[in-house]
Order: C-alpha cells, then structure tokens, then sequence
C-alpha cells in the first residue's frame, strides 16, 4: 500500500489544496481547518447549508491567507469569542479576524465572520482518544483517510443503478491510499496504521453526509453517492466511508509524510 494523495483544507468547508508532502502536528496536518466562517451566534457555516464554500479557495501565506485574492492576516490580537464548530458541539475559544467580515458576509449573501484557531491545543477529541489528544476545526479528528479501492466499488455501485461515478474529492480526505483491498481501511479501526515514518490510530469510522452529493470544483448539488452508501454501507450509527485517524504523536512533536511513500497497518 501506498499514499497516493494528501490534502488539506485550510477554511474548513473551503477548497481544498493538494500536497506532494504535509507536516504532520498532534491536531493534524499543518494548516488544516485552522480557519472557520461562523454565524451571527458564533456556530460554524459548512457546506451542510452553505454549498457554494466549495468556490472559496483559500491560499495560504506566512502570517495569513488570501481567500479568492482578497488578504486576510492571522488575527494575532483579534477579538477573542467563544465558538461552536456545530451547535451540538462543546464551545471553544477563537479570535475573529474583522477585516475579513463583510468580505466572507458579501461571498455567502448572508451575515458571517471569519474565525481563526490561534491555539491548536483548545478543542479536545470527544471520543476514541487520548486526554492530551487534539483537533483543528474539522469535524471530530485530526485526519480523514480514505481507500481508492473502496471507491472503486462505490463507483461500480453507482454505474450499475446508472448513476455517473463520482471523484474521491467528495469526501473531502486528508490522506488517500492505493493497493489495499476494498473495505480493508474497516479492519484497520482499533489498530496502529503506519503512513510513512509517522504512526497515527485508526480511531473511528467516519460517518458521511449530504456533503458527499455536492462537486468540489461546482457547488452543485445531487443525489449520489449517498444513496448508494445508504444501500451498501449502512451502519447502525450511520452511513460508512473512510476512517478517522489521530497522530501518535506527543505535544509538540511533527513529523512528515509524503504522496508515493508506503503505508502499514499494524497491530
């Protein structure tokens, strides 16, 4: 097995930016989800209700970001406020980047802010972890992996009910494998996986959403692939594609892995 692809996705809900290498850190890989756009009362607008993210394409700079051209700084000093990534979810402290309010407020038509995680060691793992574990903004864990073999199969599901198959950017991954069997990122839950020189756990399965029927490069929005993982991978807690991981790796540590490089589960 093998890493094919990384990715990251420096607004959570954004575009995504594809890497030959990453910087892996204890929340994450570096830059992933360290920005969020929030409501009026502070809850984190994603793709759930907000498709057209999928045009915001954020690119990072030192100190900062441009999103769509226009220039956001990481707001070092920025007024502090106490956040949701989901309504459902435990608050969090974030500073607001207020220069770059009616710049994402004009892009989604509605009134938003731009929040920024100055500390990527506030917002603890609910389940599946470590005490000192972490993660940015994503939803529960710091990674998403995803198999092409699994693909392939979704994709075999979708030409046989005359469906067009659909590209693995749907499922917004961070980390994306090739030369495992279909389904065998499911034996790997519970088990140490090796990417590369770093080791992460392979925490939890990772239950999809409507997100998977919007295209990444459009914002428009279908049916598929969720259907078909309604019919094929429906579990008791939900719908199944990929698999959270978490880097063992202490606070403070990195390390860093790279597309091509090799990939071991381990017991």
């Amino acid at each position: 097995m093998r890493i094919s692809s990384l990715h990251t996705y420096p607004v959570k809900g954004g575009h995504r930016l594809d890497h030959d290498e990453a910087l892996v850190e204890p929340c994450g890989l570096a830059g992933d989800r360290r920005w969020m756009i929030i409501d009026p009362d502070g809850v984190g607008i994603t793709q759930r209700s907000a498709p057209e993210l999928t045009r915001l394409r954020p690119v990072p700079r030192p100190g900062g970001l441009e999103l769509n051209g226009f220039r956001v700084d990481e707001p070092i000093d920025g007024p502090k406020e106490i956040i949701r990534v989901f309504s459902s979810k435990p608050s969090l402290a974030a500073r607001i980047a207020l220069p770059a309010t009616d710049f994402v407020s004009a892009f989604l038509g509605r009134p938003a802010r731009l929040a920024w995680l100055a500390d990527a060691t506030a917002r603890p793992i609910a389940a599946h972890a470590l005490p000192s574990d972490r993660v940015s903004f994503a939803d529960g864990y710091p990674l998403l992996l995803t198999n092409a073999a699994s693909l392939d199969a979704v994709n075999d599901w979708l030409l046989e009910s005359g469906d067009e198959p659909v590209p693995m950017t749907r499922f917004r991954p961070n980390v994306v494998i090739t030369g495992a069997r279909p389904w065998a990122e499911d034996d790997w839950l519970g088990s140490r996986l090796r990417l590369g020189d770093v080791t992460f756990r392979a925490a939890d399965a990772c239950r999809r959403c409507v997100v998977t029927t919007i295209d990444q490069e459009t914002g428009e929005v279908g049916r598929q692939p969720l259907r078909a993982l309604g019919r094929h991978r429906r579990y008791a807690d939900g719908l199944r594609f990929g698999i959270n991981l978490i880097p063992d790796l202490a606070p403070g540590d990195t390390g860093v892995i790279r597309a091509g490089e090799t990939s071991l589960a381990l017991s």
